[in-house]
């Protein structure tokens, strides 16, 4: 995989709500046994039925959720059934620690704003390095910005395609 453009990201906006855990598009009862996917056809389909087929069919989008996206996580899956779902970004007010760290490392790209004037499917443009969301409608959010080493990482799909070609831990500027 080549390097990803940090500087923004744009899709629709699919929403869903707080506390949304793996368990809920990466359940334990299929893994193991259905492939990564089987299980992006089928993710959140408790929750908003129908979300993952539309994202896949649309090319992609951005998820945007509220309070603690992914919390109780500690499934590496979760993050490569949001990437076979085509998934280009999440914002969410917060993430759970695992979940967060767990999307870093395999170069899902993520950020945490108030997400809460945010409408299901408006056309929004996240710019990383700014730490701003642009929505359509012309609206500004700001968001916490990530430091440069964490985008780095997500830049090159995570922490292993990175150390592949900076074994030294060096960063460009």
């Amino acid at each position: 995989m080549g390097i990803m453009n940090m500087q923004s990201v744009q899709g629709i906006a699919f929403l869903l709500g707080d506390h949304i855990n793996t368990d809920l598009h990466c359940s334990g009862k299929y893994l193991p046994g259905k492939s990564i996917e089987q299980i992006a056809e089928i993710a959140f389909d408790s929750v908003s039925p129908g979300l993952a087929k539309a994202i896949i069919n649309g090319g992609g989008g951005i998820l945007v959720a509220g309070e603690n996206f992914g919390i109780n996580s500690s499934r590496e899956q979760a993050v490569q059934v949001l990437k076979m779902m085509k998934v280009k970004g999440i914002i969410a007010k917060s993430f759970g620690r695992q979940f967060f760290r767990n999307a870093i490392n395999n170069g899902l790209a993520i950020l945490e704003c108030d997400t809460s004037s945010i409408k299901e499917g408006i056309d929004l443009t996240i710019n990383f390095q700014g730490g701003v969301v642009h929505l359509a409608d012309g609206s500004v959010l700001p968001a916490n910005k990530l430091p440069r080493e964490i985008l780095a990482l997500i830049e090159y799909g995570g922490l292993i395609p990175f150390l592949a070609k900076h074994p030294d831990w060096k960063f460009s500027t």
